[in-house]
């Protein structure tokens, strides 16, 4: 829970409460549970126990679930010595009061657990700020929970009691706060802007690595580059993108970025907040979606990942859908993925397997903007020759004494670096007409 909304004691003990509601498929309700108590675990909590609630009919307005049913939960909460419960729901700020209120617990939901977790793997300034924001709009409207015990001292006067202008002034300072993150924010993605300007000027293809959070992303990034970036069997190990250089077969290079995990029900608040992160995303030539074939949720994460990259505008963009851990799946499992995507690449980061396939489709990937082209640079341009050597596919290079005679596919962002050195296309020579032989009669 956000520590400046409430001066409660640290909570360490949790049950969790999970929703099955008619709308979703069978079973959806209990694995969304499970990967809940992994969430929660992530903060250091002790789960006391996991709690699946059936919604026969619509949410209730007070407690999301009937009102027997809450004070059921709250009866067990208490028996178990929990002092904190979780909501697999976004709760309103009326019904986390409502709770609150009524089992003197702690309450939160899906979101806030979320937030608090990318609150503790934020690193770059960037990450920070974007959290901190969607912490402090999530937040605004929940104030009341942390001067509920002032807001009953109703004083007389034109300046009401104590609790309302304790309030008041606390949304004020919520509110500058909020203008204050936007501000510096908007300077940091400024200057990440002019940082990914001066990249996209360079004649470097790039790709991004996306997926479902836990798919084994970063460790893809350290196979492939040699990178050392942290990588953990957990949810969001890493929150800040990370690039590194990965040098393809045929001798070229390629920018390569890791990227925040999705999840299911991932706050709006926070695809909005990483935006600038997952701009990543947007400008890179193709994508890397990182699936683990051994999760038997495996269909539900390749959604969810869609439907974030489809929020970002990015659903259409070329990508390679890869299968990690092959070497730890079910066999019959890992045939039935293979039926379902041929067109997919199946890995193992671990061992290595299937991993010289997936570059040679980064390689493809990397040079269908490429155009093939013969030029011809004045011996005063050989910094163009060079430029061309780090940004395409130099075939043959030959010195003449009219200049450098290149061959090669090059890229068509950088055609106006070589667009003035391109050599028409030869003309067929002509074939000279056969003469016939003359006869000499005697």
């Amino acid at each position: 829970m956000a520590d400046f909304l409430t001066d409660q004691k640290p909570v360490s003990r949790a049950l969790l409460v999970g929703v099955q509601t008619p709308d979703m498929s069978p079973r959806e309700g209990e694995e969304l549970l499970g990967e809940l108590k992994e969430l929660v675990e992530n903060l250091d909590l002790t789960v006391t126990r996991t709690v699946l609630v059936n919604l026969r009919d619509r949410q209730q307005p007070k407690f999301l679930v009937g009102s027997g049913k809450a004070a059921e939960l709250m009866a067990l909460a208490k028996a178990d010595g929990a002092d904190l419960i979780v909501i697999d729901e976004e709760l309103s700020p009326a019904q986390q009061r409502n709770w609150e209120e009524e089992s003197g617990l702690a309450i939160i939901d899906r979101q806030e657990v979320i937030l608090e977790i990318f609150a503790d793997r934020a690193q770059t300034r960037e990450a920070v700020l974007q959290v901190a924001l969607a912490r402090m709009e999530y937040s605004l409207p929940r104030l009341t929970r942390a001067w509920s015990h002032l807001s009953r001292q109703r004083g007389k006067g034109a300046m009401g009691g104590e609790g309302e202008t304790q309030l008041e002034q606390d949304r004020r300072i919520v509110r500058d706060r909020i203008a204050h993150l936007k501000a510096e924010l908007a300077h940091v993605i400024s200057q990440r802007a002019t940082q990914r300007r001066k990249r996209m000027r360079k004649p470097v293809p790039g790709a991004a690595i996306v997926g479902y959070t836990n798919a084994g992303k970063s460790s893809l990034l350290n196979k492939l580059t040699g990178a050392q970036i942290y990588a953990a069997d957990k949810l969001f190990a890493t929150l800040d993108p990370t690039t590194r250089q990965l040098a393809l077969p045929d001798g070229r290079t390629l920018l390569v970025t890791d990227t925040v995990g999705f999840i299911r029900r991932l706050p709006h608040r926070l695809v909005e907040a990483f935006k600038a992160t997952l701009e990543e995303v947007v400008v890179s030539d193709f994508l890397i979606h990182v699936l683990d074939v051994t999760n038997p949720n495996v269909d539900h994460h390749f959604a969810t990942t869609m439907e974030v990259l489809g929020e970002l505008g990015a659903a259409d963009k070329p990508a390679i859908t890869v299968f990690n851990k092959v070497d730890a799946a079910d066999p019959k499992k890992l045939a039935l993925m293979r039926a379902k995507h041929p067109e997919a690449y199946f890995i193992s980061v671990h061992t290595g397997e299937g991993l010289d396939r997936l570059l040679a489709r980064c390689e493809a990937l990397a040079i269908d903007d490429n155009i093939a082209a013969e030029l011809l640079i004045p011996h005063s341009r050989y910094d163009v020759v060079a430029r061309l050597h780090a940004a395409g596919q130099v075939r043959t290079q030959e010195t003449r004494d009219d200049g450098v005679f290149v061959t090669g596919r090059f890229p068509v962002k950088q055609r106006a670096l070589f667009e003035p050195f391109i050599l028409p296309p030869a003309a067929p020579k002509k074939k000279s007409a056969t003469k016939r032989p003359r006869v000499v009669r005697s």
